[in-house]
């Protein structure tokens, strides 16, 4: 993956039987409606449906068009059917190194990709491998689909004269600082482990996608000529357009780009081989963690089959909802663990069904190991009962139509046509499998349960360490970039407001389609509202919610949700405190009172209490010892000053010593205090409108009374005398955390609109100063950006850049000069400006596609105070911006001389290299007090003979 997505939250990623065959000869072109593909499939009753046209071109791409005029956006999604399981012996992690080479450019546009996609508006836009395939996607404004069709056919046809030996040094550091950047995070050594022990040699899955070090570094160009040759051609893609495009349109447009490129050779692949494993094995490992964990691991059937469906229910049922097996036991009753997974993860292969489950801390591993294998046998036994398997089913149907309110990658409609057409060869496999999923019995379910999850079990503890050839002529121009066409102009949807009897303000946009309706209630409050009392409460009275009312258990709760096909989260910001829900239309009374009940008649019990204060101070452990957290954790304070409202962990989890004070009195009179009707707001944004609503919601929660709220003392914190720099030492890392931040103005300010563009520039896209500087020049890191964290009153604006250790010093030089360049020697250019003002306008289209995405926009309106027509006047305001604009605003973002420094490493390692770049280093330990002595000098352990 050679974008981050999403890099960084305020508080960072999946069919043939018998043996090898050769791909299919290419066919004529030709059109085959998706309804006349499936007419003899069986009844699939309630199952959506995603009407696609299905066309073969002569030179063996397949195309599928499935058209969707909602938004005037088009999602673009190919996927080559590719990924690290045809790595042969020694070349381990090359599919997903090659898959970053895809983006360095091509013989007619040979420049990054992202700088030609990033202009004309796109979003959604990446590149992933696994075991199975390789994809590349993004969604574009209509008009720029020719430039993306223009990009995608000359990487497929036209690659190998681009790419030379500095690219593939370049890619290749970008992809071992992506290994790093994932093994440096508790547990993330896991995942080799459990391959290398669940796979025999020679498996298609023995190794990791991201592959050894060793084999990075053996990767030749000859080795990229060859993948490319192999498989890199139309026979072995499928191309997905999915949007506001006629297949027609879309046919004519695929074949003119891409109908010229010749097939590559016949391909051989492995056959399906789930390497069901017949006897018990077990492993042991140690990581910088604080709690212990357990896995276990099933080689099982993989995608396309009744077995990885049923299973998939097994799982559900197993630990998906406060009410599930391993939950209850372990979270719930027993109290010995923190958390609880269950997955089935189907592979084109095979697949593999996963447990895992983290002690609390200090707890007794065995113990919880003993509990997973007693639940799992009884599983086994009994299978689920018919209302645990119908709120399995609900849970599993919900989930689906959550994906494919979208058209785009990453489970959107493009990717479900994708998948099931490259590992099933139907587009619409879907719905089998959907129906497998709406019909399976309680005695299907454990039947597969029996069959699979038997002895043949790997187990893995973890412990934490000790402290520490072309039928049609080529009519396609290639001399130059298409133009990305007459952009749509963005429109952020209609929405009418409303206050009810008890002061409860109402923003409703009514989004028909997809039968869904998002709430939000904003309640004003969040860690500030902590202040003068116990950090913590804020996000612990929002975990607490569910855990119980005057009338619904907490499992009551998480059954009647797993009925509705409804979610329901609850968490806080620096500013508000959030509840949201994601509910069916169909079942909108039941979910709305269910809804109220959780907001109006928390009751705190004091046994979920106590669970859930062990699981919050768990949580602060674990952050404790992960890198990007740690850092979260100690800014704040440094910038804001001790006593400021936002002078705590960016997390919102408090500290060991307040979270251990907190009591449920504590929380309940924090509901009392702040959950006011009069200062909170609903938003809802989906299949309703605020004359439906307003009755429904007038009778949910009649019962509110209005009241006053504490003032949150929010003060200006005056500019810094000097920079300062904190150094926290986390022996063995493999990685050095920079953090380099100081305080912007609040959101809501005049020069807000320059502010987010030099954002843009300097660290906010991946085309930015920063990221090309860190990753694409020097690659020394994965990734490396500016965050503008939102808030009321001031916020961090923090450089982000994750390095590798050998580089800190190197890298935190290029950090000093970019900070400095940017108000100096050199300000922002046209070119840079126009970039920007095109990455923040013509993304809006595409941002806006989903109500949680517009619900989101709304919350900006409501807890900045924004204008109503603030995102109808946006794009016309940015497009307005001028050069003066940024380089004015550049010298009240950045001051290169007040920066507060936070550097997160190996202080044995990098502690010399800091002083020297920055001066005299503070040492601060995980809780951002003052620290001191020696640095230790540690290794991993990697595993207990």
């Amino acid at each position: 993956m050679p974008r981050l997505s999403g890099v960084l939250t305020a508080a960072t990623a999946l069919a043939l039987v018998g043996g090898p065959v050769a791909a299919p000869a290419p066919l004529r072109a030709q059109a085959r409606p998706a309804q006349a593909r499936s007419a003899a499939a069986p009844a699939r009753a309630a199952v959506p449906d995603i009407p696609y046209t299905h066309f073969v071109l002569p030179n063996g791409l397949t195309l599928l068009v499935h058209e969707d005029h909602k938004a005037p956006i088009v999602a673009f999604n190919i996927w080559y059917h590719v990924g690290s399981g045809m790595e042969p012996q020694g070349k381990s992690g090359f599919a997903h190194l090659f898959e970053h080479l895809m983006f360095n450019g091509s013989e007619h546009y040979d420049d990054d990709y992202f700088k030609a996609i990033e202009p004309v508006g796109a979003t959604d836009l990446n590149g992933t491998t696994n075991t199975d395939r390789t994809n590349y996607f993004e969604n574009v404004p209509t008009p720029a689909l020719d430039r993306v069709l223009f990009l995608e056919s000359d990487r497929m046809g036209w690659l190998l004269g681009a790419v030379d030996t500095a690219k593939l040094n370049e890619q290749r550091g970008v992809v071992q600082n992506e290994k790093r950047q994932g093994e440096n995070q508790p547990y993330g050594r896991v995942w080799e482990n459990i391959a290398t022990h669940t796979y025999p040699v020679g498996h298609p899955y023995h190794h990791t996608t991201i592959g050894s070090m060793e084999d990075l570094n053996a990767a030749s160009l000859d080795d990229v000529r060859e993948w490319f040759r192999n498989y890199y051609g139309p026979n072995n893609a499928v191309v997905v357009i999915a949007g506001d495009i006629t297949p027609a349109a879309a046919k004519q447009k695929v074949e003119h780009w891409f109908g010229n490129i010749p097939p590559v050779p016949p391909i051989a692949r492995p056959a399906r081989n789930v390497a069901k494993m017949t006897t018990p094995s077990r492993g042991w490992m140690q990581d910088r963690v604080p709690q212990a964990r357990v896995y276990k691991v099933w080689n099982v059937p993989g995608f396309g089959t009744a077995e990885a469906d049923h299973l998939t229910l097994a799982a559900d049922v197993l630990a998906s909802g406060k009410n599930s097996w391993l939950y209850k036991r372990l979270v719930y009753d027993d109290q010995i663990a923190t958390d609880v997974v269950a997955f089935m993860d189907a592979n084109e292969f095979g697949g593999q069904f996963y447990v895992w489950a983290t002690a609390k801390p200090g707890g007794d591993l065995a113990a919880v190991e003993r509990a997973v294998n007693e639940e799992v046998a009884r599983f086994r036994r009994t299978g689920p009962t018919a209302s645990e398997l119908s709120r399995a089913q609900a849970d599993e149907r919900a989930g689906f139509l959550r994906g494919i309110e979208r058209i785009g990658g990453f489970g959107g409609k493009s990717d479900v046509l994708a998948s099931n057409f490259t590992y099933t060869g139907d587009p619409a496999h879907y719905k089998v499998s959907q129906q497998r999923l709406a019909t399976a019995t309680p005695a299907q379910v454990a039947a597969a349960a029996r069959t699979w999850l038997d002895d043949g079990v790997y187990t893995l503890e973890v412990h934490p360490y000790p402290d520490v050839a072309a039928a049609t002529a080529d009519s396609a121009n290639r001399s130059q970039l298409p133009g990305p066409g007459q952009p749509p102009a963005p429109k952020f949807p209609d929405f009418a407001t409303d206050t009810l009897a008890n002061g409860l303000r109402v923003l409703v946009a009514t989004r028909p389609g997809v039968p869904l309706v998002n709430l939000e209630l904003l309640v004003d409050a969040g860690y500030a509202a902590d202040q003068g009392g116990i950090p913590g409460t804020a996000s612990l009275t929002a975990s607490m919610l569910d855990e119980g009312t005057t009338t619904r258990s907490a499992l009551a709760i998480s059954d009647q949700l797993q009925r509705l096909g409804a979610t329901l989260g609850s968490g806080a910001n620096v500013d508000m405190n959030v509840v949201s829900m994601s509910l069916l239309k169909e079942r909108m009374d039941s979910s709305l009172a269910l809804f109220a009940d959780v907001v109006l008649h928390p009751s705190f019990p004091a046994a979920d209490f106590k669970r859930l204060q062990q699981q919050q101070l768990a949580r602060i452990q674990r952050e404790k010892v992960t890198p990007v957290q740690i850092a979260l954790r100690v800014m704040p304070e440094l910038l804001y000053g001790a006593g400021h409202a936002y002078a705590q962990p960016l997390t919102g989890s408090g500290t060991e010593a307040s979270v251990q004070r907190l009591t449920p009195a504590a929380l309940a009179q924090f509901h009392r205090t702040w959950f006011k009707p009069n200062h909170a707001t609903l938003v809802v944004v989906g299949a309703t409108t605020l004359q439906e609503l307003k009755p429904k919601l007038e009778r949910a929660f009649a019962g509110w009374a209005p009241g006053p709220v504490p003032a949150k003392n929010i003060a200006t914190v005056p500019p810094k005398g000097g920079h300062q720099v904190y150094l926290i030492d986390r022996p063995g890392s493999q990685q050095s955390i920079i953090f380099a931040g100081e305080l912007a103005p609040p959101k809501r300010n005049p020069q807000e609109i320059a502010i987010g563009a030099l954002n843009d520039i300097m660290g906010g896209s991946f085309t930015s100063r920063i990221n090309m500087n860190l990753r694409e020049a020097k690659h020394w890191s994965y990734g490396a950006f500016t965050i503008l964290f939102d808030a009321r009153g001031q916020r961090p604006f923090v450089v982000y850049a994750p390095v590798q250790t050998d580089k800190t010093k190197e890298s935190i030089a290029e950090v000093v000069q970019e900070l400095k360049g940017i108000v100096a020697d050199r300000p922002v250019t046209a070119e840079e400006l126009a970039r920007a003002q095109a990455d923040l306008t013509l993304t809006l289209p595409g941002q806006w596609e989903t109500n949680a995405a517009v619900a989101g926009s709304l919350g900006e309106i409501v807890r900045f105070g924004l204008p109503h027509d603030y995102f109808d006047k946006y794009a016309t305001a940015v497009r307005a911006l001028q050069l003066a604009d940024l380089r004015s605003v550049a010298g009240t973002l950045v001051h290169p001389d007040r920066t507060v420094w936070v550097i997160v490493g190996d202080r044995a390692k990098i502690e010399p290299g800091v002083k020297e770049v920055l001066g005299d280093v503070q040492l601060l330990d995980a809780d951002g007090r003052p620290a001191g002595g020696k640095p230790k000098e540690t290794s991993l352990q990697p595993a207990r003979p």
